[in-house]
């Protein structure tokens, strides 16, 4: 506790190393081989080595938070005679339904309820009833609930209907392993200062790359086009059209290096599902409920219900936690009264300790 003014236990930003912030008291040149090759290069190739051991992929970074991402991708791949296929179940399920909606991208939305996981049978019933559907995107863990999303069916669904696979892995990649050739995952999304644990900056894309070879000429942007960026940083050796967020990728790198020294993705996994299921259980201990049942739940973060008492106020709840060192998180569930904690970043078993402790110092409303 004493690197930290507070622990995060949030979705992202979260908490980070000491060295991870450390690698950012350094300034760089953008045009320097020390940056572009050392750095962004190594990078690049570090992302897709974690994401899978097959040839075939690629990915670029993108400045902005993992929407920007999203929105990028979305933009770039669709062609005009496309159509996609929105799973939505959460808060950025919707946000990929509004931001086709924006740029005028013929969609389809399968809607499941906050607290339903999709139902594949009737996601294959849609895919037969519309031959247009060319595309699948889907959330991995939806931090609006904590869902873990049913990813290798949902991915066996596209492979068996010939789809193209967009997966939104903001809040999952490099915390759960997963391969994405086996999954046949075309397109995945995630962001800097997720489970890598760096810092908010930049966003990255891992692509099957005969797919986003496809892509040029398609974006409705310019700073967003993503086969843009990807096109100037394979010719130029590392290279960002426009400013790089340099500090921010140092850190990423350190992160990385962090990631490599704890055991990779696997031994990260077992401390973050250590750190949900304490969490899990101490909070029931206190007379918490989840809003998921446990077989639903990530190992990212969890929604927990609001008391009941009526002089339960979340804000003032936040505070007495954040004055212990905690931050949380309101809900973001639109039917239920709810707040999360998250479990990833730099927090172990004795930071949920401390925070259980915490949490049973802060419920006033049973004074």
């Amino acid at each position: 506790m004493s690197e930290h003014n507070y622990l995060l236990l949030t979705p992202g930003p979260l908490t980070t190393s000491k060295t991870v912030k450390e690698a950012m008291l350094f300034d760089s040149c953008t045009w320097d081989e020390d940056y572009n090759l050392g750095v962004v290069q190594s990078i690049r190739q570090k992302l897709v080595t974690l994401a899978t051991q097959s040839t075939g992929y690629t990915s670029v970074l993108l400045q902005g938070s993992g929407s920007f991402a999203v929105e990028a991708l979305l933009g770039t791949v669709m062609g005009p005679q496309d159509k996609l296929l929105i799973v939505n179940n959460g808060a950025y399920g919707a946000r990929m339904v509004e931001m086709a909606r924006l740029m005028d991208l013929n969609h389809h939305e399968f809607h499941c309820g906050e607290v339903n996981e999709p139902d594949v049978e009737a996601m294959e019933a849609v895919l037969k009833g519309d031959a247009q559907i060319s595309h699948i995107a889907m959330v991995h863990c939806e931090t609006t609930t904590g869902m873990l999303n049913p990813l290798e069916r949902v991915s066996g669904l596209a492979a068996r209907n010939g789809k193209t696979l967009i997966v939104d892995a903001m809040s999952s990649f490099g915390g759960i392993l997963l391969d994405v050739d086996a999954l046949g995952i075309d397109y995945l999304i995630s962001s800097a200062n997720k489970c890598i644990q760096g810092v908010p900056g930049f966003a990255f894309v891992i692509a099957r790359r005969s797919e986003l070879e496809k892509c040029a000429g398609r974006s409705r942007s310019l700073s967003l086009d993503l086969y843009a960026q990807w096109r100037c940083m394979e010719d130029n050796a590392g290279k960002w059209r426009f400013t790089s967020p340099t500090h921010t990728l140092l850190a990423f790198a350190q992160a990385l290096r962090e990631l490599e020294q704890e055991g990779g993705i696997d031994a990260r996994n077992i401390r973050y599902r250590a750190n949900q299921q304490r969490l899990v259980a101490g909070m029931r201990e206190l007379g918490f409920e989840t809003l998921l049942e446990d077989e639903l739940h990530s190992p990212i973060i969890t929604a927990f219900y609001s008391p009941k008492a009526e002089t339960y106020r979340f804000t003032e709840f936040y505070q007495r936690l954040k004055q212990q060192g905690f931050v949380i998180y309101p809900g973001k569930v639109s039917q239920s009264d709810c707040f999360r904690i998250g479990n990833i970043g730099e927090i172990y078993p004795p930071d949920i300790e401390g925070l259980l402790t915490a949490v049973g110092q802060a419920m006033y409303w049973d004074l």
